[in-house]
């Protein structure tokens, strides 16, 4: 029988608690959905007025993996959507997740969380810039650490602040505040960001996808500003062998990084972090923190 759990006045199914769902480290779908409880401060503020896009990965990461931008068939009456565009001449609705109890519900259904770079009141106005660091084997998040702080200070020539976070995968991304702009001139100047990191660490980074240029090097994407993309949310558990997050890392760590594992982290690893720095990335909450592009 599924349980049923009141949260916010909410009555929610959570099923299949005691499912291992990552069978490296005997993860259960229970224990997953403690960790977005007990993570849900930071969690929901990196997600509200966003609209989310699920990768659901129900059986594990080992199981059958869809990527969703459309509210799942069973969506509760009471779960918040926003009108958001998807072509000139198409809307469509997408999920915000803009309460705990809407996190639980989205949580057992066991999805990545992602997010766009602007707010639902708001489509295709960024307030966040993305940089998403890539290695290409043998490269690894060792080598991203070394992009990121040269592209730290270019930014910081820009006037801009930039923050960092683990992908969850093998990368890093570099964000930053900005006062909202449009979509278009926030890629057309992350575009250029990536090919003044090309031109000076010529045989580190690489702004153009193509496999074949990547072996050994960074790509550094800057495609997620477009107002389509989304990037996987702060905090959001990845669907990946164990059960690694996109977690918010201070420069002090990018600067020491020598080993991949050195910036890999897990559920059990994010409250004690949490508890010692705070949210790391908060200064992109804060609209006084906001840059303006040159």
């Amino acid at each position: 029988m599924t349980p049923i759990t009141e949260v916010e006045g909410r009555r929610i199914a959570l099923s299949n608690l005691d499912k291992v769902l990552y069978p490296a480290t005997g993860t259960t779908k229970g224990e997953l959905l403690h960790y977005c409880a007990s993570v849900s401060g930071p969690l929901l503020a990196h997600l509200e007025n966003r609209p989310v896009s699920f990768l659901r990965f129900p059986d594990g990461p080992a199981g059958q993996r869809f990527f969703t931008k459309n509210p799942p068939p069973g969506t509760p009456a009471w779960v918040k959507t926003a009108e958001v565009p998807r072509s000139e001449d198409k809307a469509a609705r997408q999920v915000v997740v803009s309460d705990l109890a809407t996190l639980m519900w989205a949580a057992n259904l066991v999805v990545e969380f992602h997010t766009p770079q602007w707010r639902a009141d708001a489509p295709a106005l960024a307030d966040r810039l993305v940089l998403d660091l890539d290695p290409g084997e043998p490269a690894s998040v060792v080598e991203c650490c070394e992009v990121a702080g040269w592209l730290r200070d270019r930014l910081a020539a820009d006037g801009l602040e930039a923050y960092a976070k683990t992908s969850g995968s093998k990368g890093l991304h570099l964000l930053s505040a900005l006062e909202p702009t449009p979509s278009e001139q926030v890629s057309a100047y992350a575009k250029t960001l990536a090919k003044e990191a090309e031109a000076a660490l010529p045989g580190l980074v690489t702004h153009k996808m193509a496999k074949a240029l990547r072996p050994g090097k960074v790509f550094v994407d800057f495609s997620q500003n477009a107002a389509a993309k989304t990037t996987a949310t702060p905090y959001t558990v990845r669907a990946k062998e164990r059960p690694t997050v996109s977690a918010p890392v201070s420069w002090a760590e990018v600067e020491s990084c020598a080993a991949p594992d050195d910036l890999v982290f897990l559920i059990g690893d994010i409250g004690p972090r949490l508890d010692r720095d705070g949210d790391l990335l908060a200064p992109l909450l804060d609209p006084d923190e906001a840059g303006r592009l040159p």
